[in-house]
């Protein structure tokens, strides 16, 4: 378990250790797992988490289908829309569903084109870990999507290393600490042993140096 003092003085440690810049950077956490078997899928990691911060950069959304929600992405002001038709199109256009796939963070998709989206988007969507979340028929949306607006995703695959960003050196601190207190906290109540399967975690600007987390 961490401390979020211990957090707290990581961050500061990366972001005084970072060469000055005139612009923000992002803060990024680096987790080391041990004694666990990532060649086994029931201990691969798969998760999108909620930080009480956000990341302090805008994540970008889309939504497929039609009609009632079409009119709530909309009001949700996400950044992509694409209707059924569009969808098979872009199955016939590979550079262009990679870039889709690749320039936005989560997908939300109505029941009823979840089909298709498989059919003619799984192919990129499925390996980077983004095939959309299926909506129901009277779901709203909106709040779906402010969560994710604030969320990470954590997919580790087979490996034992992975990253993420918990935020960016214009805000405080104590912000980016509690966002990696969260992530911290939640990947260990899946891990099997918990805080025992952690063999290091490394705190970072972009440009500057890791800082190991004590």
């Amino acid at each position: 378990m961490v401390d979020r003092a211990k957090i707290l003085e990581a961050v500061n440690a990366a972001i005084e250790k970072a060469p000055e810049r005139k612009f923000s950077e992002s803060i990024d956490i680096t987790i080391n797992l041990k004694n666990i078997d990532m060649a086994q899928p029931k201990n691969r990691i798969d998760e999108t988490i909620m930080l009480p911060h956000g990341t302090g950069q805008q994540i970008k959304i889309c939504v497929i289908g039609k009609g009632d929600i079409v009119t709530q992405a909309k009001e949700a002001k996400v950044d992509l829309i694409i209707g059924p038709e569009e969808v098979e199109r872009l199955g016939g256009q590979p550079r262009e569903a990679r870039r889709v796939a690749s320039t936005y963070r989560y997908f939300l998709a109505e029941m009823g084109v979840m089909a298709g989206v498989g059919k003619y988007l799984g192919p990129r969507l499925g390996p980077r870990g983004r095939m959309p979340m299926p909506i129901p028929a009277q779901q709203d949306i909106r709040p779906i999507v402010a969560r994710l607006r604030n969320s990470v995703k954590i997919r580790t695959k087979d490996k034992t290393v992975f990253s993420s960003k918990v935020g960016t050196t214009a805000m405080k601190p104590e912000q980016v600490a509690e966002n990696i207190e969260t992530i911290v906290k939640r990947i260990e109540a899946v891990l099997a042993q918990g805080p025992l399967n952690v063999r290091s975690i490394f705190v970072k600007t972009t440009m500057g140096p890791a800082v190991r987390l004590e």
